[in-house]
């Protein structure tokens, strides 16, 4: 992500870029007509060869999808000095889910957490959504806790389609419980393996 690296270096225009960004989270892309232009939303009207341009409504869905993802990295980013979103990986899972469960004690310590999560899960409408993520957001940014933006816009794109939610609310669901802290043990035997594998 060229914007986050620019921040990452310090580069004035990254750092304003971001600034200006931070004020559209968790609302919707219409009502931040300062933004506009800020992010590159080109990719959208301009299809290749091999898909389809996306109709009107798709088009809104990708829009709002980008807006509300950029916009979470963003306020996520804010006064950190590693990067925020960071792809997700089997090794390193970084899915909505799997993040939020990193800031869940094993006891009921979590439970405010979890029902936080759950409040994202029923939300009804994007707007609702955006407001309720930003909280998590908040959340992630306070224990330096990245998240894969590029796979939360794209579930937020799926979200808004018919019959999306469901799947979206599944694979949220499953990222949280599937996820399980690496331990002292998996990575004695992960540098074991590596040190078998190069002799």
């Amino acid at each position: 992500m060229p914007l986050q690296k620019g921040y990452l270096a310090d580069h004035p225009s990254a750092v304003a870029a971001l600034a200006q960004l931070r004020r559209g989270a968790g609302k919707e892309f219409q009502q931040v007509p300062d933004l506009w232009g800020r992010l590159d939303l080109s990719p959208l009207h301009h299809q290749s060869a091999e898909t389809a341009p996306l109709r009107e409504r798709e088009l809104t869905w990708a829009e709002d999808a980008v807006h509300v993802a950029v916009t979470l990295w963003a306020l996520h980013q804010q006064s950190r000095s590693s990067a925020m979103h960071r792809p997700h990986t089997k090794e390193l899972p970084t899915g909505l889910g799997a993040a939020v469960r990193q800031l869940v004690p094993d006891d009921e310590r979590g439970e405010p957490v979890r029902k936080r999560f759950v409040r994202v899960g029923t939300a009804a409408t994007l707007r609702e959504l955006a407001d309720r993520l930003r909280g998590l957001v908040v959340l992630l940014r306070g224990e330096d806790i990245a998240v894969d933006y590029a796979l939360l816009a794209g579930q937020l794109y799926a979200w808004q389609q018919p019959g999306g939610r469901d799947a979206v609310r599944r694979a949220w669901g499953r990222s949280f419980q599937a996820y399980r802290p690496r331990s002292a043990a998996d990575n004695d035997n992960n540098d074991n393996s590596l040190d078998k594998d190069a002799s």
